[in-house]
């Protein structure tokens, strides 16, 4: 994903989509958003293309936060049926599952941990929604985990871009993070994709 050419030609409104898709809509969960995220900050430091960084962020935790209140809600509404749904090549009840694994062993921090994991984040809210946690409690903790996960890899990027000796090395940087971001998330849906369904 090319985050340059999706700031210089969707601009922050196709970022902010691209924040809410990842976490609200659970069949978003490929969207490399991390790296998206960090190389926001990247050009924001280098170029004029956005708002000021302030804005910018506020924006982008409003679209998490969005995401989490819809994702919430479709687990709320739909109750089990993700349990009962038969998998695919695009769905498996072992996201739900390690979701609420994760969700058992952290407790409701779990919540605002989840955004830091790709797939993890993506299922979380619906989740959340499904065991019914209170909506209250919910948004503040969704809050918190979206500013912590947002401000994260923006300003990240921000630093990096903003240190005039790691200027020649950008592009190198830029790719190191991209591999290590979404290189996980790739080895994890090909293993899954080849499994057969109903395993």
């Amino acid at each position: 994903m090319d985050a340059e050419s999706i700031i210089r030609y969707g601009g922050l409104v196709v970022i902010c989509l691209l924040v809410f898709g990842s976490i609200g809509l659970f069949f978003c969960f490929f969207l490399p958003i991390g790296a998206v995220l960090f190389s926001v900050g990247l050009i924001s430091a280098k170029e004029d293309l956005l708002p000021s960084l302030p804005v910018v962020c506020v924006l982008l935790i409003a679209s998490a936060v969005a995401g989490s209140i819809t994702g919430y809600g479709i687990g709320r509404s739909t109750g089990k049926f993700f349990y009962s749904r038969k998998e695919s090549r695009f769905f498996r009840r072992s996201y739900l599952s390690s979701t609420e694994d994760f969700y058992k062993k952290h407790g409701s921090m779990a919540i605002a941990g989840s955004y830091f994991l790709p797939i993890v984040r993506s299922f979380a809210p619906v989740l959340a929604g499904i065991i019914k946690v209170k909506i209250q409690r919910f948004i503040i903790l969704s809050t918190i985990g979206s500013a912590g996960f947002i401000l994260t890899f923006v300003l990240t990027g921000y630093l990096m871009g903003s240190v005039p000796f790691l200027q020649p090395w950008l592009k190198y940087i830029i790719a190191v993070f991209l591999l290590v971001v979404t290189i996980p998330l790739i080895i994890k849906v090909i293993k899954t994709m080849r499994k057969p369904a109903g395993s």
